[in-house]
């Protein structure tokens, strides 16, 4: 009777499935002359984030923060290995920026990200103060900088942000799209 009782109180094991391997990502990284520090230039930093995050099995979104030119923050989504919804590049990218500079305020920063914030970042690029977010994919679902609503046109709002949409937009939309593609035929 008492060995029924510890072994009914006992953990049980479970079998540990191999986490799956991504597809192949078919895509080559940007090397971007560090002379001229443009739009061009950083998106393809976010973008070059995104293949990270792509042969990490995540959807392949990445997200830089420069202030006066310098990199202060760089990541992409790491939703699934983080078992955390929140995890999305540009909240990352937030995170660390603001730990970078010591402060919450991300004044005179550009967040700069390979597709529109959803409603979660895009709440956080305005109540991080930042000044600027320049994204290369629209979002007509999601996207709260334009696409499916505007949080940044609110007359409400204490903050509004410079946008800019459309930089690096074929390479960051043809990438989204080809892993979701292969994702699919996974399935």
């Amino acid at each position: 009777m008492a060995a029924r009782l510890v072994k009914a109180f006992l953990p049980r094991r479970r079998m540990v499935q191999p986490a799956p391997t991504p597809p192949p990502c078919p895509f080559e990284k940007r090397f971007p002359s560090q002379l001229v520090r443009d739009d061009v230039f950083f998106m393809s930093l976010a973008y070059n984030q995104a293949i990270d995050a792509w042969r990490r099995d995540e959807v392949p979104i990445g997200c830089v923060i420069e202030r006066e030119g310098e990199i202060i923050a760089m990541a992409h989504n790491t939703v699934e290995a983080a078992h955390d919804p929140t995890a999305h590049a540009e909240m990352l990218a937030i995170t660390q920026a603001a730990a970078a500079i010591g402060d919450w305020r991300l004044e005179n920063c550009t967040l700069y990200v390979t597709k529109e914030p959803c409603p979660m970042c895009s709440g956080a690029t305005l109540m991080s103060r930042l000044q600027r977010v320049v994204y290369a994919v629209g979002d007509p679902k999601m996207g709260c900088l334009g696409g499916a609503t505007d949080l940044n046109a609110r007359p409400a709002a204490n903050h509004h942000l410079e946008l800019t949409r459309g930089v690096l937009e074929k390479p960051c939309r043809d990438l989204i799209r080809a892993y979701f593609q292969l994702k699919r035929r996974e399935e």
